[in-house]
């Protein structure tokens, strides 16, 4: 069923539902975030009631149901796919202009009226939120209501929790043994003056256990809660996940198992002299209220979203191999397009079956990191674009294509966007690609003192792209796991983050540069590498950092306007190209080598 059927056919019905619960519950509002227990980014079946309700299958977005008003909250990433996914519904876009806006707290403060009641379900709803909420709502004089879970009334068919094995991250991929981290979080408790600590971030639990699942798509972790103790750690996780012989290594490590259930109440169970550390960021509003009475909490960033964004000097080594071995993979496939297009009918749908493919034949190769985005045209646009068998461009004619694709592989974690030439691209489409080239050519060429908040570096990608009279509306960068996920704090280079501490640049963080350029309409453009933090130099104003860039891939020239081009950029897209053919050229042969060496022709 595609989206505008289901918004023409199923929300209404679905919607109706909930209002007759509401008025059950004697409720007045119901606020339907995407978040489940651990507020991924990216939900198990079990937590998509934002989907269900709604029929929008973008990422980010609040759903605020009342009697007489059902709107949609998201950001310019998703405008033009809600807009085409809403069509026929009653639901209302709300437009924000990030996904960090609060622009529905500050409409629910406006909207309800005093003495009314707004219900969310406190599983999924993350605590910071939460206390922005309330105190939006105080303002007013209406109330929240946290303890019932509306959409589990409703929600007939709703699935269970996922139930795939949970299997270990070896050495040599898995340099640092789960004991050594065990042992390096309790050190950070111990420094921040815990005896305990609970997580439920998904990518935070996977990387501190060595352990790896399939639970979400595209992110290789498991559903789960861990608490932290002074000698042993409790995993909480669904009943027969855990294959015995994992078991085993765990409970020979300090880990003992217990069922997913359990965690609130153990959080219940704490020693009322306990010290507990928690996130306020990456917690739920109802685990924070199982905690027992009396248990001290200390609240600070997770030790462990620190650690795992500083990879180590062997995991870098693997994600530097990990990076040729997609280069190949997409030499392979770009020969493959070059060769097709023009012969033979080539559509959207097309580009994420070849390009899967290619890496599938990689090895350490275990699925992609993301639903590659192949935008031709006006489709490119829409920086989340998803191309279905319902919708979707035959590549043909003139333009653009925009390519955004990335794999997960047992040694590192790979995000790539680059734009294809389709006939002849006209020069107002080549002064674009050329505007965002020359923003990833100035953040990748910076150096910047170490610790500085990076959020502040967003404007150097911009800068040349401002000149040219042009902005885009999303973030320049975001961090990226180590087979994990694809998006990773706490860094993020992001002109709307705030700069906070913790999003302070340190040596071996990996992070996307990747600004763009869009015409509603017309075409979109969008280049991205990955690079890495690497130490530059110290002077008498201290430690300096610079980028290493990663990801190994041609940058077509043919979409270029070389004229606007300085030569010191024209040295770095020479220099980056000769690199890309020098450490790629061992791993391809045949029209995939051909390609790679006519690509990267210097200009």
């Amino acid at each position: 069923m595609n989206s505008r059927t289901f918004s023409q056919t199923t929300a209404g019905p679905r919607i109706q539902l909930l209002r007759d619960a509401m008025k059950r519950h004697h409720v007045d509002a119901c606020l339907i975030p995407s978040a489940d227990p651990h507020l991924s980014e990216y939900l198990p079946g079990r937590w998509k009631g934002r989907e269900w309700m709604s029929g929008f299958t973008g990422s980010v977005a609040n759903l605020i149901i009342t009697a007489d008003f059902a709107g949609l909250w998201a950001d310019s990433r998703y405008w033009s796919q809600a807009e085409a996914e809403l069509a026929g519904s009653e639901i209302v876009l709300m437009k924000t202009p990030s996904g960090n806006s609060l622009l529905h707290l500050d409409w629910l403060a406006a909207n309800l009226p005093a003495g009314k009641t707004l219900a969310v379900d406190g599983a999924v709803l993350g605590l910071a939120t939460a206390r922005a909420l309330e105190q939006a709502l105080t303002k007013g004089g209406s109330k929240l209501c946290t303890d019932i879970d509306l959409l589990g009334e409703i929600w007939s068919d709703r699935p269970g929790l996922p139930m795939a094995d949970v299997y270990q991250h070896q050495a040599p991929h898995a340099p640092l043994a789960r004991g050594a981290k065990l042992a390096s979080l309790r050190q950070a408790m111990q420094e921040q003056g815990a005896q305990w600590h609970f997580i439920s971030t998904l990518d935070d639990i996977a990387y501190l256990f060595n352990l790896r699942g399939t639970d979400v798509n595209y992110n290789p972790v498991f559903v789960a809660h861990a608490l932290i103790g002074p000698q042993r750690t409790t995993l909480f996780v669904a009943d027969g996940k855990v294959p015995e012989a994992v078991r085993e290594a765990l409970i020979a490590d300090g880990v003992d198992l217990a069922s997913y259930a359990q965690a609130a109440e153990s959080l219940a169970s704490l020693p009322t002299d306990a010290v507990l550390l928690l996130d306020p960021r990456r917690v739920t509003l109802g685990l924070r209220q199982a905690v027992a009475a009396g248990v001290k909490v200390l609240e600070a960033i997770n030790p462990t979203t620190f650690a795992k964004s500083r990879k180590t000097e062997d995991e870098i080594a693997h994600v530097r191999a990990t990076m040729e071995q997609d280069g190949a993979a997409l030499c392979e496939f770009f020969s493959w397009l070059d060769q097709a297009l023009g012969k033979e009918t080539v559509t959207e749908l097309m580009i994420d079956t070849q390009i899967t493919a290619a890496r599938a034949r990689r090895p350490g190769f275990v699925s992609p990191s993301f639903s590659t985005i192949a935008g031709f045209n006006a489709n490119g646009a829409m920086p989340h674009y998803r191309a279905t068998p319902e919708s979707h461009a035959t590549i043909s004619g003139d333009g653009l294509l925009l390519i955004d694709s990335g794999g997960q592989y047992v040694g590192g974690t790979t995000d790539i966007t680059r734009m294809v030439p389709i006939g002849q691209p006209s020069q107002a489409q080549k002064r674009d690609c050329t505007l965002v080239l020359k923003g990833v050519i100035a953040l990748s060429s910076a150096q910047f003192p170490r610790s500085i908040k990076s959020p502040l570096l967003d404007a150097i990608a911009r800068a040349p792209i401002w000149a040219g009279g042009v902005d885009y509306g999303h973030g320049t960068g975001h961090g990226v796991g180590y087979f994990l996920n694809v998006h990773e704090g706490p860094q993020v280079i992001s002109g709307s983050a705030a700069p906070d501490a913790h999003t302070a640049m340190e040596p071996g963080m990996i992070t996307s540069i990747e600004p763009g350029t869009y015409r509603p309409g017309r075409w979109g453009v969008r280049i991205e590498n990955l690079v890495l933090n690497q130490f530059a130099e110290t002077t008498e104003f201290g430690e300096y950092l610079r980028f290493e860039t990663l990801t190994l891939c041609p940058i077509d020239t043919r979409c270029l306007d070389v004229s606007l081009l300085r030569s010191d950029e024209i040295n770095w897209l020479n220099a980056y190209h000769a690199e890309v053919r020098q450490r790629l050229s061992p791993h391809v042969r045949g029209d995939a080598r051909l390609w790679l060496e006519l690509r990267t022709q210097p200009l």
